[in-house]
């Protein structure tokens, strides 16, 4: 019988509370060092942009940082860094968030400055033209003249998915992008950008009645907006094997990458788990099946990773959502090969089950991963803040680690059977580049 690894839960404490207006309100005190967590989320990512919008999430982001009610531009990056602090934003499939890590003393600057920004945005025609040109140069920089941009998070989508929510370029057209308006951005703040579509987390060196008197005085009178109706972005899952293949101008090697869907990550959660873990199996490590065969063995790849969600944000996604395996091939690399390989080694994985040792490795070091990223203050506050949104569980957090721990053999085994050529959506680049 398979040994059980054990891995104790955290235990940050959690308190919750709403305010009148929708704000759920998530707090973790720590005060073992003098710095505080700041995040903000709201429940809008890129599968909510509208038809002929696409990259309007991305774009409103940078949006949020160029002015707001009381303060100009630039503001919000001086009152940061001036106390010390650090700041940033982030777009994702299924969620927006802002956040900063200060001294301890700077959080009700932290809780002013988000709160400013959530009663509304400089949406002015000067600010909207400058930042539809960041995001463009944005695109230039890290898809259009980068070698392997957007592989695979925006090219496999459209294989993989039919509905536009699911399937579009995230990052966006630039024909969309310079056709959004000022009135496009304020129907998107006055839709998305709610007290009743976010949630506030704050982590770290801070007393608790205080911080919660400070949140009440500062979001407590942001006008009260009711979330919007949530899409189901559902669509069925492949019956078919689905394949494309592109050539890459600046790629000087070739590459392949594959996924399959998984269950539901929040409705079937304990069934979505075991492919969190087989994920790794698969390839976190010198000693993962697909690393060993592919890479040192075989050496049809140079590289393979396999991981859950377009965006590798496993549990900060909702349905629906797949597992990826991309490799780099070395040059006249063989993409059916390496297929055929990966089918073959998940079968085996099927039939023959796990190596002793094998799944209690793969569960310590996602479980290391877990508790390491939890160290920083940025990394309670972010993720509770999205679990809160998500699921109503920022305690959550705590649990991970112990519930990786538990899955099973028997599990694993079963995810790897579902596996399936014929379920299995792919996109090989050729590479372009002259030598």
């Amino acid at each position: 019988m398979a040994r059980r690894i054990k891995i104790p839960a955290t235990k940050y404490p959690v308190e919750r509370f709403t305010l009148d207006n929708g704000l759920r309100v998530v707090l973790t005190p720590d005060r073992s060092a003098p710095v505080v967590g700041v995040a903000v989320v709201y429940d809008v990512g890129i599968r909510s942009e509208p038809e002929g919008r696409t990259g309007f999430a991305h774009l409103f982001e940078h949006l949020m940082f160029q002015g707001s009610e009381n303060l100009e531009k630039l503001a919000h990056f001086r009152h940061v860094q001036g106390a010390g602090g650090t700041f940033n934003g982030s777009t994702h499939l299924d969620f927006t968030d802002y956040f900063e890590a200060l001294p301890s003393g700077a959080l009700e600057r932290a809780l002013f400055l988000e709160a400013d920004r959530m009663r509304g945005p400089r949406l002015t025609e000067e600010n909207l033209l400058n930042q539809i040109d960041v995001v463009k140069e944005e695109i230039r920089v890290n898809v259009m003249n980068r070698p392997y941009g957007g592989f695979p998070w925006l090219k496999l989508p459209p294989v993989m998915f039919r509905t536009f929510a699911n399937a579009h370029d995230g990052y966006g057209s630039f024909g969309d992008l310079d056709s959004a308006t000022v009135e496009d951005a304020q129907a998107f703040f006055d839709r998305y950008y709610a007290c009743g579509n976010a949630t506030l987390a704050v982590a770290g060196d801070f007393d608790v009645a205080t911080a919660t008197e400070m949140i009440r005085r500062h979001f407590g009178d942001v006008p009260a907006r009711p979330a919007p109706d949530r899409p189901d972005f559902d669509e069925p899952d492949l019956d078919a094997e689905r394949r494309e293949t592109y050539t890459d101008k600046l790629a000087p090697l070739p590459g392949v990458a594959s996924a399959w869907r998984v269950p539901d990550p929040i409705g079937s959660f304990a069934d979505y788990l075991p492919f969190v873990v087989l994920a790794e199996v698969l390839t976190d490590g010198d000693a993962s099946r697909l690393v060993e065969r592919l890479v040192q063995r075989d050496r049809s790849v140079t590289s393979i990773g396999g991981y859950i969600g377009f965006m590798g944000d496993e549990f900060q996604v909702r349905n629906p959502t797949a597992l990826l395996l991309q490799a780099h091939m070395p040059p006249g690399g063989d993409s059916d090969k390496v297929l055929r390989t990966v089918d073959e080694e998940l079968d085996r994985l099927a039939t023959d089950g796990l190596r002793p040792g094998e799944l209690e490795r793969t569960q310590a070091r996602i479980a290391t991963h877990l508790l390491r990223d939890t160290d920083a203050v940025l990394g309670r506050a972010l993720p509770m803040a999205v679990l809160e949104l998500q699921r109503g569980r920022p305690e959550m957090l705590n649990e991970l680690p112990k519930l990786i721990g538990e899955v099973t053999e028997a599990q694993i085994v079963a995810a790897a059977a579902t596996l399936r050529p014929e379920r299995r959506a792919t996109v090989e680049v050729l590479p372009g580049a002259t030598a």
